[in-house]
């Protein structure tokens, strides 16, 4: 009987194992015999530099680059502005697929000055990269902390925080704004979602194509879906057992969460485009940003406007709810200033995307009470396009 039983597990392994060496196989026999191993020399290399980011020091620029093609790169030459640079570079002038180098130029930028760099490869491609404004990039000390520390909390946890305290006038509206508020809350969501994707969508042309920008996006956006869908499965239980009380708090939170890990990508933009000189922080800027963030408090506290929960419980939710969802803010804009990476951005912004339109699907299966037709009322609609125009006529104000 044990025999029959480890033949068998045999037999399940070599079903397993027989199509994967089959194919491992077939690809060998086709790199070694088939078209690309008789025709390579027929073909020109196919080569594919990818200057990931560009640092400027004092009298001295550093380039970033990764070989994102399948064949090995030469660097030959540089060009500055057309100019033949001379320039040294690490690990060596020659990368493999996937493989990183640092090229080092002295070079007497000018602070405010556009610059394009383009390299010439062994075989006489050119790759080029574009730098709108020249400027010192930051470096981990004290001064750049405390900045990057400051832009996030001005920018995301202050304005989270303050539109909190809307919560007692929301809480005093009558009974029928309710649906109002949650409509809105949707409007508000929906818009940020939209903005999250189209942000992320943007930034697909700054991926490398060895990171996949697309299956980034892709992966992010249900990943975030999927998570919280089985956050709300979990908690459905408490859901029975406490109410609606506790559904509320944990709508409360999740949009917190979402509207935190689309504060996170935003963040990783805006400490990066502060890194590179591309954005203007002045005043204008930060209060429009202000001024966009305040509406996520709104947010947030709507679905508790009807939820009967202890004052000094509820305070403490609502400074951990504001926590949660403008922190990663302070945490973006410190990495997109010291380690900015558009792949990261791409990833959290989706990331961001796919949990907020799971809460606002939430939210709206809620309303709908399995009636659909019901969401279509005036005053729902007027909610949700007021949430929409909120979030749209604050965006001005980013835009200065």
């Amino acid at each position: 009987m044990n025999e029959i039983r480890r033949n068998g597990k045999m037999g399940f392994l070599i079903s397993f194992l027989l199509p994967v060496a089959l194919i491992v196989g077939l690809m060998w026999a086709f790199v070694k015999y088939g078209p690309l191993g008789v025709l390579e020399a027929n073909f020109p290399p196919v080569e594919n530099v990818f200057v990931k980011r560009v640092i400027f020091e004092p009298e001295q620029v550093i380039l970033n680059v990764l070989n994102d093609g399948p064949e090995n790169v030469t660097i030959s030459q540089l060009f500055v502005n057309d100019a033949v640079w001379q320039f040294e570079m690490l690990p060596d002038h020659t990368l493999r697929p996937l493989e990183s180098g640092q090229i080092r130029l002295i070079y007497p930028w000018v602070e405010g000055d556009p610059l394009t760099f383009t390299l010439l490869t062994g075989t006489g491609l050119t790759f080029e990269k574009k730098v709108g404004v020249s400027f010192l990039s930051p470096v981990v000390d004290s001064t750049y902390l405390k900045t990057f520390t400051l832009l996030g909390l001005y920018v995301g946890v202050i304005p989270v925080l303050l539109g909190l305290l809307w919560f007692p006038f929301l809480r005093r509206l009558k009974s029928g704004a309710y649906f109002f508020l949650l409509s809105l809350t949707v409007g508000l969501l929906i818009f940020l979602g939209f903005d999250a994707l189209a942000e992320s969508i943007e930034l697909l042309g700054e991926v490398s194509n060895s990171m996949n920008g697309i299956g980034l996006l892709v992966i992010g956006f249900l990943l975030a879906i999927l998570a919280l869908g089985i956050v709300s499965y979990f908690t459905e239980y408490h859901v029975k057992k406490h109410g609606e009380d506790f559904k509320n708090l944990k709508w409360a939170y999740l949009i917190s969460f979402g509207i935190g890990l689309h504060n996170l990508g935003e963040g990783l933009a805006i400490g990066s485009a502060y890194a590179i000189g591309e954005m203007t922080l002045g005043a204008t800027l930060v209060v429009g940003f202000m001024a966009h963030n305040l509406t996520e408090g709104v947010a947030i506290v709507s679905p508790l406007t009807k939820t009967a929960i202890h004052r000094m419980r509820f305070l403490g939710h609502m400074v951990l709810m504001g926590l949660l969802a403008g922190v990663p803010t302070v945490i973006g804009s410190l990495v997109g200033g010291f380690a900015y990476s558009s792949a990261m951005a791409v990833l959290f912004l989706a990331i961001g995307a796919g949990a907020i339109f799971d809460v606002s699907f939430d939210i709206i299966y809620h309303m709908a009470a399995g009636r659909f037709k019901s969401l279509f009322t005036a005053q729902n609609v007027l909610g949700f396009l007021a949430g929409l125009l909120i979030m749209y006529g604050t965006g001005f104000l980013v835009l200065g």
